[in-house]
């Protein structure tokens, strides 16, 4: 998988999230993420009159159905038609797009879900990029530390070094994540790319390319 395929004008159509033109300022998706509260803190602020301030910092469109279990942290955005479920844990500088679920159980940190993104059932998704109509299968992590505590390296045939500590997952628009797999800190997924369930993934999986399991 070559560099240019995880650019995020390759990974992401932009058009599908609120965060398009901040996005778009970065040649890859994780730089985004450390100014990723602040850019929410000023777009919350420029809503329109559908967007109700519930807390402070946690604006929520009035299409939105959340669950009276559900824990929003600031700063956070909820856009229209989005469904937070039962006992779901946004804990903050979270951007969840139009159409999104969000399940039970679930937990969201330092994350963007474009439009249409799903984890619904049993996910931890943390400083990670979850593209347009994604998919995450019931139990599939995201995992953001590892294990030594190093600094993450993305690798697509060659070590990106990319300084965070903590990084997740970019996961294109249309990639599926097959239910209790795990994504290793800083593993990159193209576009409409597919992991089987049970799999531990590492590096980059191409555009339409298929994880058959653990490497």
């Amino acid at each position: 998988m070559e560099r240019s395929e995880i650019f995020t004008e390759r990974l992401f159509d932009l058009s599908h999230t609120l965060l398009g033109a901040y996005l778009s300022r970065f040649a890859y998706p994780w730089e985004a993420l450390d100014g990723l509260s602040g850019e929410i803190y000023a777009l919350g602020e420029r809503l329109g009159a559908e967007y109700r301030e519930t807390a402070e910092g946690v604006w929520v469109h009035e299409s939105a159905k959340i669950a009276p279990t559900a824990c929003l942290c600031a700063p956070c955005i909820v856009c229209a038609r989005a469904e937070i479920r039962h006992c779901a844990f946004i804990r903050g500088s979270v951007l969840i797009g139009a159409d999104c679920v969000v399940g039970n159980s679930t937990e969201l940190k330092n994350a963007v879900l474009f439009d249409g993104a799903q984890v619904p059932h049993f996910n931890y998704v943390g400083d990670s990029v979850v593209g347009y109509r994604a998919h995450l299968g019931a139990g599939a992590i995201a995992s953001n530390v590892r294990g030594d505590g190093s600094t993450v390296r993305v690798r697509c045939g060659e070590a990106i070094e990319t300084g965070r500590r903590k990084l997740g997952a970019m996961i294109g628009d249309g990639a599926e994540v097959g239910c209790n797999s795990v994504l290793n800190p800083g593993t990159v997924l193209g576009k409409h790319s597919v992991v089987r369930p049970l799999s531990s993934v590492r590096g980059c999986v191409p555009r339409n390319g298929v994880w058959n399991g653990r490497k």
